[in-house]
């Protein structure tokens, strides 16, 4: 599916005006962001990589409460807007799953019931925040020369343990992060049949990838008004999540600074000025996986001792309704205030806007 082609130059292509400079932001020797890829024939978009250098601090860890960060949890509901599949890595017969299809690649699921697994809604939370902030490369298949010079992943290191921040967030090898992704579980017993056609690795050889030889950026999927499915795309059956179907979740969070926690809900979809949506499981390059956030409340304990010595939260540490909008709104401020790169969020959440207009790929792209 991804037959590499020339690179065209587009005259259309909208990119955004470079960063402005943020206080207390710490600037390397270039300021100016890393040219973006032309990949508008393309179901991607490649978010630049930071030229300001890697933000390598002592993170603070979890050994005990800190009464000047957050801990508690986000319940979050996340509605399919297209078609979803997270698969199982099963082929079953289609009756033992009570579906009309001979063999069938099952989702994670229990008793008709789908599930996000919690490491797989980590990933794609974890590759975004990584993206909107000077965090280094963690997870990548390029080879070694190919990352730029200061980029490479966090090393803990005996004598020293200084991590950039999506590793302070989410982990490092050998040290263990501050939020925690429990499984989405769906909020309804039916599943569907989907199709998805034949998808090929990236073709990561393609120049497009590289800027001087160099990683040019991460990448992302545009979301698409509907996935690709039956018809001449007709392919493999799959178990599905159709629209409107909801999975809930309580992410869990420990010594959070008010800009961590900001920075989690603007990759949420909370912030009003930059609205996106999450791509969750397989088959995004055919618009497969796009599901819209809603933080339900947010449990936000004001006396950690108080928390552990009385079984049920006061309605002051329960957030709802207007009380949470304010709360989320203080530490949207901060995040862009303290750790967001503003250049990278408007590549980011042009990608993944939400609403969308734009098509599928119907074919070869």
């Amino acid at each position: 599916m991804s037959k590499s082609k020339p690179i065209k130059k587009s005259s259309q292509s909208q990119k955004p005006s470079p960063p402005k400079k943020r206080v207390g932001a710490k600037l390397g020797a270039s300021h100016q962001p890393n040219p973006i890829p032309d990949t508008q024939d393309k179901p991607y978009g490649l978010v630049p990589l930071t030229t300001q250098g890697i933000d390598r601090q002592i993170p603070v860890g979890q050994d005990k409460f800190k009464h000047d960060r957050f801990s508690g949890k986000l319940h979050l509901a996340l509605t399919v807007q297209t078609a979803s599949f997270v698969a199982s890595g099963v082929v079953a017969m289609g009756r033992d799953v009570d579906l009309k299809a001979d063999l069938i690649k099952t989702a994670v699921h229990q008793k008709n019931q789908l599930i996000i697994p919690g490491s797989s809604l980590k990933g794609v939370v974890r590759s975004t925040y990584e993206a909107l902030t000077r965090s280094c490369l963690c997870k990548t298949k390029a080879k070694r020369d190919e990352i730029p010079k200061g980029h490479g992943e966090c090393k803990i290191q005996k004598d020293k343990i200084e991590v950039c921040p999506a590793c302070r967030v989410f982990g490092a090898m050998g040290w263990q992060g501050l939020v925690a992704f429990p499984d989405a579980v769906g909020q309804k017993v039916s599943t569907s049949v989907g199709f998805m056609p034949s998808l090929y690795r990236p073709r990561t050889e393609n120049p497009m990838y590289q800027n001087d030889g160099k990683v040019s950026g991460r990448k992302f999927y545009y979301h698409a008004v509907k996935a690709v499915n039956a018809g001449e795309q007709r392919g493999i059956p799959v178990q599905q999540a159709g629209q409107a179907y909801v999975f809930k979740t309580a992410l869990q969070f420990k010594n959070l600074t008010e800009a961590e926690l900001g920075t989690l809900l603007v990759i949420l979809g909370q912030d009003s000025d930059y609205p996106m949506a999450l791509k969750v499981g397989g088959g995004k390059p055919i618009g497969m996986g796009s599901m819209v956030v809603t933080v339900e409340a947010l449990e936000k304990p004001g006396n950690l001792k108080s928390r552990y010595t009385h079984y049920v939260l006061p309605d002051s540490d329960h957030l709802t309704d207007e009380p949470l909008k304010r709360f989320m709104q203080t530490a949207i401020v901060a995040a862009h205030q303290t750790l967001i790169e503003e250049y990278q969020l408007k590549e980011l959440a042009r990608i993944l806007a939400w609403p969308t207009q734009r098509p599928a790929p119907e074919g070869m792209y």
